[in-house]
């Protein structure tokens, strides 16, 4: 038996000194738009937490169903061949401990298997654990029971000591963007082969949830070993597929891992993951059958692809958001402690109100993405069972209080700022869209478009002003909200501290009690909404499209394609 211990995690940064009380105007209040995903449920700690998939996209002709599998029913599977994904943007690094890409989880699916997964309706389920976890009755120790017939791509067993080795590493490594999300670890004891305790200094409610993400990807320790921080240049862990090569900025390949314990499940001989910014690009593609999968699809095209024979849609509400991350504080990489920014956007949370109100939410999802997505002021879907009336306020499209609040605040009107995109057709028509908005209000905004990964490293490095990005999404709110609001966390990109928040989610994640969390998120959200360190925007469907000669591709509400038991088929 080894254990590993941790030390308790150190006092927040204090926040730089906030202005003293100042006049406002009244703050104005409605209620965001609801979306698509009902999740039905929430247990206890470590517990199943279930979505019921029915939706309406907002300014949409009609109501739309999500639609999350493609069934193999009446059709013949053809064993082998290889399948080709289109993604929208370049992973970063294939790192399940540092890795902050949407893109990156979508092959990594096929290959580094987690503790837990979600279903089609949401809930928590076991994939390399075999039951959900065991909480002890003072909720201070947590036990996970392992498969006993697993085997890592390069032959190491896949047992408790390796997910020992995982865990230590997603709390130890320096620039890991785990350590936040897994909670007050005090130790990690493999208690045998094949069971494996989790030990908290205080109690944390959504462990299930974050080890049904990156954090549950189980690594090679044999792998770690000999590569240590190269290892996500040649991933080695548990899936239906192992990592083949990748070459930069065009593709990545992987191919079916003859160890994979269900490996009769596994029918291509490889997947090809190619990178194809453009969604009118990889919407030809589609049609023309050059690619059998296509994630992210505008819009658009959505349309078009829905009347073209041949192909299929997959369509999904998001538990994720769509934002813009203001930089109060982020002058030494994400993680770091806070530091001063000289400017009125990153000191004045008047300048950060005005922007918020100046952005016209309902206009954006109609105009810009023909209703199919839903307008949003928080990280908590109104259709969780932690959404409150808090959680979905939302100031109100005011542009001539906006314009006072910058008089207020004394800036130069109209106030330059520069916000950097991610360089795609979708994005840049939003950031057009945002910036005629916003001029109404006296913002001068310039829209700069990076590549993808690039603004990646920049939103790291703490290198804008205002940046546009997402987050796709997670079951439990802690898993939206932690890692990016509380000081000096892993996705704290905009290097944003408050003591209160700080408290609060840290009182969320040790509550049990599924009312009682609602409230203190709802708290959350309303100082989020009064200091604005992200100003969030709307929620999108995950749109995927398929050629209709391949079966078992999924799509859920974390926004993940899955294609580890995908086939080619024939109608039967």
């Amino acid at each position: 038996m080894r254990v590993s211990s941790f030390a308790s995690p150190r006092d927040p940064a204090a926040p730089a000194a906030a202005p003293g009380p100042r006049p406002r105007p009244a703050r104005r209040l409605r209620a965001a738009a609801p979306t698509a995903v009902v999740l039905a449920a929430t247990l206890a700690a470590g517990g199943c937490q279930a979505v019921q998939t029915t939706s309406t996209g907002e300014g949409s002709a009609a109501p739309t169903a999500d639609v999350t599998d493609v069934s193999f029913d009446g059709k013949t599977i053809v064993e082998g061949g290889d399948l080709v994904m289109a993604l929208s943007a370049e992973p970063d690094r294939l790192d399940p401990t540092t890795s902050s890409s949407l893109y990156t989880r979508y092959v990594m699916q096929t290959m580094c298997e987690k503790l837990y997964d979600i279903d089609a309706e949401g809930a928590i389920v076991p994939m390399l654990a075999t039951e959900l976890p065991e909480v002890s009755d003072d909720g201070l120790s947590v036990t996970i029971p392992l498969r006993d017939d697993a085997v890592f791509a390069d032959g190491t067993p896949f047992d408790a000591e390796a997910v020992r080795t995982t865990l230590e590493r997603h709390l130890t490594l320096e620039d890991s963007s785990r350590r936040s999300e897994l909670g007050p670890i005090t130790g990690v004891t493999a208690v045998d082969d094949h069971t494996v305790r989790v030990d908290y200094e205080t109690p944390f409610a959504p462990l299930a949830a974050v080890l049904a993400d990156r954090a549950g990807m189980i690594m090679s320790p044999t792998a770690l070993a000999e590569q240590g921080d190269a290892f996500g240049d040649h991933p080695v862990c548990v899936g239906p597929f192992k990592f083949v090569e990748r070459v930069p900025q065009t593709s990545i390949t992987v191919e079916r891992d003859p160890l994979y314990y269900a490996a009769d499940d596994v029918h291509l001989d490889t997947i090809t993951y190619r990178i194809i910014t453009d969604s009118s690009i990889r919407a030809a593609n589609l049609r023309s059958g050059d690619v059998h999968v296509a994630d992210s699809l505008s819009p658009q095209d959505f349309g078009e692809l829905e009347q073209t024979d041949g192909v299929g849609l997959l369509q999904v509400a998001s538990l994720g958001y769509q934002a813009m991350t203001i930089n109060v504080g982020n002058t030494d990489g994400v993680g770091s402690p806070p530091g001063s920014i000289d400017t009125p956007l990153a000191t004045d949370p008047r300048v950060r109100e005005a922007l918020s109100m100046a952005v016209d939410r309902d206009q954006l999802v109609g105009s810009v993405f023909h209703g199919l997505y839903d307008p949003a002021c928080s990280p908590i879907s109104p259709a969780s069972p932690f959404s409150t009336d808090a959680s979905e306020a939302c100031s109100e499209h005011d542009p001539e209080a906006a314009k006072a609040l910058l008089e207020e605040a004394g800036v130069e009107v109209p106030y330059q700022v520069e916000m950097k995109v991610s360089n795609n057709p979708d994005t840049l028509r939003l950031a057009q869209a945002i910036q005629a908005q916003v001029a109404e209000a006296g913002f001068e905004l310039t829209i700069t478009p990076v590549e993808y990964s690039t603004l990646l490293a920049t939103q790291d490095a703490g290198d804008f002003a205002l940046l546009q990005l997402g987050w796709s999404g997670r079951i439990d709110p802690h898993g939206n909200m932690y890692n990016f609001l509380s000081t000096e966390a892993g996705n704290n990109y905009s290097g944003y501290s408050n003591p209160d928040v700080d408290s609060l989610l840290t009182e969320a994640a040790q509550t049990t009690d599924t009312a009682e969390r609602a409230e203190l998120y709802g708290q959350v959200v309303t100082q989020v909404q009064e200091d604005n360190p992200i100003v969030y925007l709307y929620r999108t469907r995950s749109l995927t499209g398929y050629t209709t000669d391949v079966a078992g591709v999924s799509t859920y509400a974390d926004g993940v394609v899955r294609l580890g038991t995908a086939a080619f088929v024939e109608e039967g």
